[in-house]
């Protein structure tokens, strides 16, 4: 088993040869075929995540051990099962869900893994994606893909998910009102294809790149603004804009959220880059603004939106396909931003 690992943070990933392994119990044993580069890949090498104020909170503090195997959007072919696996064969083919709990706390028990306390997510406290194999814990987290193929599905484990839950935790809201998409990368491009399924409001995409905002009016965005111009325009849709979803994550992204959410509006914090944000506390009960996280998404959600894929003439991502030996290269690409779309590993 071939595997390229994180051996020291803020390094180049080192390729790692190993046996490969046999499952037991519920576990499966999948041949990757495709695995997506995701933004939090680069986190998670780096070995820390940015707070703000100049605090941070390492990798090592969340429990991850070196060397481990990043990549978590998954899909391969199971090789081989474990004694006690029942409705999984050898053969089957699917997307390997990563955000796997404890399978013990009551979070867990109700299918709410990403709010487990114990974590086991595949390609941060297990090894990931970033691999010619993976054994995966037990056999209800594989999920058919159904017409895809497995470079189109492997981004569904963590960008598609990752825009579809963040969507389903804005109220329904009218068509003549708007949903703001801060970020139009690879996650944001999956929020502006997915929200006509899930929303009937307009959608404004806003990011600093112009390449970024002329693809998103492409794939379907009303308006597409710089930051700037998006406060300079305010007034156009003053009292129109009903949820923001930052797929950034910065303070900046953050302030703009807070500046142009009309009242009662729903603000959804996604993005990782970090920071802190400082909030006028009188303003958020005045002005009644709901401020909620969310972070990728459970199960359950996953098989619902590869049924929605499977089911409607949705759009699908981009992608590019890499050899999993440029893994280091399609990291550095997308750090300097220059992916279109997602790039997707192939061992």
């Amino acid at each position: 088993m071939k595997s390229f690992q994180v051996t020291e943070f803020g390094k180049p990933l080192e390729l790692k040869v190993y046996e490969i392994p046999i499952p037991k119990n519920h576990e499966l044993l999948v041949r990757i075929m495709a695995c997506g580069v995701c933004h939090s890949d680069l986190h998670l090498t780096d070995g820390f995540f940015n707070l703000g104020n100049g605090k941070k909170i390492t990798l090592a503090d969340r429990g991850t051990k070196l060397p481990f195997t990043p990549g978590h959007e998954i899909t391969g072919e199971v090789i081989s099962v474990g004694e006690k696996v029942k409705n999984v064969n050898v053969g089957d083919k699917g997307i390997v869900f990563p955000w796997i709990g404890c399978q013990a706390c009551d979070a867990c028990k109700k299918g709410n893994e990403t709010l487990c306390e114990a974590p086991k997510y595949l390609g941060a406290r297990l090894n990931g994606g970033y691999s010619t194999h993976i054994l995966v814990p037990h056999e209800r987290y594989l999920v058919p893909y159904g017409k895809l193929n497995p470079f189109q599905a492997a981004p569904y484990a963590c960008s598609g998910l990752t825009a579809y839950s963040a969507l389903n935790k804005i109220p329904k809201i009218s068509n003549d009102e708007f949903i703001v998409v801060i970020g139009a990368g690879g996650v944001g491009t999956n929020g502006i294809l997915l929200s006509p399924y899930i929303h009937d409001a307009q959608i404004i995409a806003v990011d600093t790149d112009p390449v970024k905002r002329d693809i998103a009016i492409i794939n379907g965005a009303k308006h597409c603004f710089a930051p700037e111009e998006m406060l300079e325009k305010l007034n156009q849709f003053n009292g129109k804009i009903a949820g923001v979803i930052d797929f950034v994550g910065n303070e900046k992204t953050s302030n703009l959220a807070l500046t142009i959410i009309k009242k009662g509006g729903t603000i959804v914090i996604v993005g990782l880059y970090g920071g802190s944000l400082p909030i006028s506390l009188p303003l958020i009960p005045m002005r009644s603004i709901n401020i909620r996280g969310s972070y990728v998404g459970e199960l359950r959600e996953l098989k619902e939106l590869v049924e929605l894929i499977n089911s409607k003439n949705v759009e699908l991502i981009k992608v590019t396909k890499q050899k999993l030996n440029t893994a280091n290269d399609a990291m550095k690409k997308l750090r300097n931003g220059d992916v279109d779309g997602r790039i997707v590993l192939e061992p």
